[in-house]
């Protein structure tokens, strides 16, 4: 599993560098993502329960579902398969695919394997 510390630590590898390379663009891309998505930043909220920002509309309320949403079970010990029981698939498969993407960047071959793969 891929820990807050070394994400922070590659960020700040990939965005020192003098003289940055594409490759270096796209790796610092994927890290800021997974930092996004991984460990994201907590809104801090007023007394009155805005986020602060003066001209922000507030939240989204989502809608109640009456039937019984859709959760992920139980398919493993990894990690990754822990972490997501119990969450919404929607919400699992959105962070797949900007995954995915990242990967489609930053490496083709792997991507496309992944890919295979599935398809089979």
């Amino acid at each position: 599993m891929i820990d807050e510390k070394s994400i922070q630590e590659a960020i700040a590898y990939y965005g020192g560098k003098i003289d940055p390379r594409r490759d270096d663009a796209i790796a610092l891309a994927a890290c800021y993502i997974l930092q996004d998505h991984l460990y994201p930043v907590q809104t801090a909220r007023t007394v009155d329960g805005s986020t602060g920002y003066s001209y922000a509309p507030p939240p989204e309320e989502k809608p109640q579902a009456t039937a019984a949403p859709e959760v992920v079970g139980s398919y493993g010990t990894s990690d990754f398969l822990q972490a997501v029981v119990g969450k919404d698939p929607a919400e699992v498969w959105a962070v797949m695919d900007e995954l995915m993407d990242t990967l489609m960047m930053v490496n083709v071959r792997l991507y496309n394997s992944v890919l295979r793969k599935i398809q089979s």
